[in-house]
């Protein structure tokens, strides 16, 4: 087999497990499926990753890492960073899945991929007056940006109105960028 075909066969085997797990988690995900949505097989998968375990632990840091790319932090423009976080999201909430799921069942790979997380602590902390800052920033900007993609339907629709109306959606952007504003905004402005 050719490099270039085992790089494509690895590539689609990554997709179908980030997507298979972020649909039903490491406990819940299937080998097999995961072969047949990659047009590969079983033995293909092992060969790769190992394990279950380890095609899990590879999902993580890949959607991780794509994610880290599309949307890089913008150190003086956090509030509309975390609008772009929102919009990422809602269009594909993929990422923040898979990384959920991390937190729950493998909490020692959810830490990773680290060069992410330290790329985008030393980005942040340029701006925010130290690393310890930067830290404490962004998990709360990360907060505010999946606020409305992990909080339950039922309390989104509580007053009737349906939480994907484009209108609605964007209030909730604005609601995001607005929160981040203020909390990012100098002392004494």
């Amino acid at each position: 087999m050719s490099n270039r075909n085992a790089e494509a066969t690895r590539a689609r085997i990554l997709r179908a497990a980030i997507a298979e797990f972020a649909t039903v988690g490491l406990a819940g995900g299937r080998i097999d499926r995961i072969a047949a949505q990659a047009e590969s097989n079983v033995r293909m998968i092992y060969a790769y990753f190992g394990n279950k375990s380890g095609l899990f632990d590879a999902a993580v840091r890949t959607a991780v890492e794509d994610m880290a790319a599309a949307v890089p932090p913008t150190p003086s423009a956090l509030a509309e960073w975390a609008g772009r976080l929102f919009d990422y999201h809602r269009a594909d909430p993929t990422a923040l899945r898979v990384s959920l799921w991390a937190q729950l069942e493998r909490p020692q790979i959810a830490a990773e991929p680290m060069e992410a997380y330290l790329a985008k602590t030393l980005t942040v902390s340029s701006e925010t007056g130290g690393a310890r800052r930067a830290i404490d920033l962004l998990v709360i900007v990360y907060a505010i940006a999946q606020a409305w993609i992990v909080t339950p339907r039922g309390l989104l629709s509580a007053d009737g109105a349906d939480p994907d109306d484009p209108v609605r959606v964007a209030q909730h952007r604005d609601a995001v960028v607005a929160a981040v504003a203020a909390i990012t905004r100098p002392q004494g402005s």
